[in-house]
């Protein structure tokens, strides 16, 4: 769940069509999960995201070269009814792909518990660090609500998800999902891993770029994926937990506060503490 902080740097190749990738940073194996996934999405779902070409993982930077994608990054306006369908196609195609079974995944990745795993362990590390939320009583009152609501939910957000495991993004910014007009197709998968379709809704649902400047409708875009009744449990859990991380990410100063129109940290609070 990326949030402004620039962790790679993209060139393209307009005469060849092709986009190179250098990695900022490697912590959390991002290159290696991009192409594990560029890899299984070319062989599962060809055209959903680009095609891999090249790669040299263990350069300084890490690099991969992919193909260029047709199309503009949603976000710029509200979504239309035909943008609203066509991600929700492109996100059923894309948990149609098998995700990394435990076998392909690093030891890290394993520690991590998937990207649930990750999304709990920024939250605690944003909560340890203690950051000042500004003066909004509003924000402050969503902050402690949302912590009371953590210390009894934990130990349900940390178990093993009951439902099948998909190939997940973790990156729902709308800027990830290009519109050529016709189909949505997906860019962006350095926090990809091994994830479920509930916990990859909540986040994406929950992003600001979604809600904010997006304007999509949670529940009515969740119910275009029949999820089950433990799914949908769930999904409400991940869903009050990613609030709270953009909650924190919206702070004075945070690395989404000036990225977005002022108010949007109080919008925020309000959305939380409706989810809670």
């Amino acid at each position: 769940m990326a949030a402004g902080v620039s962790t790679h740097q993209v060139t393209i190749d307009p005469v060849r069509r092709v986009v190179t990738k250098r990695f900022k940073t490697s912590s959390r194996r991002e290159p290696e999960r991009e192409w594990r996934a560029l890899t299984l999405l070319a062989a599962h779902a060809p055209g959903l995201a680009p095609a891999p070409l090249r790669a040299d993982l263990s350069a300084t930077p890490p690099v991969i070269e992919m193909s260029w994608l047709p199309g503009g990054a949603l976000g710029s306006a509200a979504l239309t009814t035909g943008q609203v369908h066509a991600l929700s196609r492109a996100l059923t195609t894309l948990w149609q792909v098998p995700a990394p079974g435990p076998e392909a995944l690093t030891d890290r990745e394993n520690r991590d518990g998937g990207n649930p795993g990750q999304l709990l362990r920024a939250v605690d590390t944003l909560i340890a660090a203690g950051h000042d939320l500004g003066p909004d009583p509003a924000v402050r009152r969503a902050y402690a609500a949302a912590l009371s609501w953590l210390a009894g939910a934990r130990a349900e957000l940390e178990s093993d998800a009951e439902a099948p495991a998909v190939l997940g993004q973790n990156d729902a910014n709308l800027a990830n999902f290009l519109w050529d007009g016709q189909v949505v197709r997906i860019v962006d998968f350095e926090d990809s891993g091994r994830s479920d379709r509930a916990f990859e809704l909540a986040i994406l649902v929950e992003h600001v770029s979604e809600w904010s400047q997006g304007k999509l409708r949670a529940d009515r875009f969740m119910g275009m994926f029949d999820l089950t009744a433990a799914e949908l449990r769930r999904a409400a859990d991940f869903r009050r937990l990613a609030a709270l991380l953009w909650l924190v990410y919206l702070r004075p100063g945070g690395p989404s506060g000036r990225r977005n129109p002022p108010g949007t940290l109080r919008r925020q609070a309000d959305r939380l503490l409706t989810l809670l």
